[in-house]
């Protein structure tokens, strides 16, 4: 039996579809590292996440994920700014394979059209999300924490779950 989800249905969904992704963490000396991600996989209604980050770009955020664990990862609708970050402290990392691929291509499709739904033409999330997939490392995690950072005043409340 999987334990409850940290996050309301209509959350895990958004997530679930495909929309802009922040992927943090920091190292031992609590300075942070930071990279707009280029894929996510959320299943079991939130409760596994997969992000993906080019190692070339992140090459800070990769080695902080790897010496520490810890991160967060901001969730975020374009065209309402619907947003949740999601924590955890046992975060692993692996190389891409060819298996991530389709779920790469379904991310920039969301991405696509996300992005087209406040003004945008698909050549920008197509440029913002370009890839390798030889480059791109994987970061799965399981959420230990979750909060409401939608701009307004729930901003930073921490949910507490939504589904079994």
């Amino acid at each position: 039996m999987s334990s409850p989800s940290l996050l309301p249905p209509d959350l895990a969904a958004m997530m679930e579809r495909g929309v802009s992704v922040n992927v943090a963490s920091r190292d031992a000396a609590m300075r942070p590292s930071l990279m707009r991600a280029v894929g996510s996989s959320v299943a079991d209604g939130g409760r596994a996440i997969t992000v993906y980050v080019s190692r070339r770009q992140s090459r800070q955020l990769v080695q902080d994920i790897a010496a520490t664990g810890h991160i967060a990862v901001v969730f975020s609708e374009p065209s309402t700014h619907r947003t949740v970050q999601v924590k955890a402290t046992r975060a692993t990392l692996r190389d891409a394979e060819a298996a991530d691929a389709p779920v790469l291509a379904r991310y920039l499709a969301s991405m696509e059209h996300e992005i087209q739904l406040v003004g945008y033409p698909p050549e920008v999330p197509r440029a913002m999300l370009a890839h390798r997939l030889e480059d791109v490392v994987a970061v799965t995690f399981e959420p230990e924490l979750a909060y409401d950072q939608t701009p307004g005043p729930r901003a930073g409340t921490r949910l507490s779950g939504g589904g079994a």
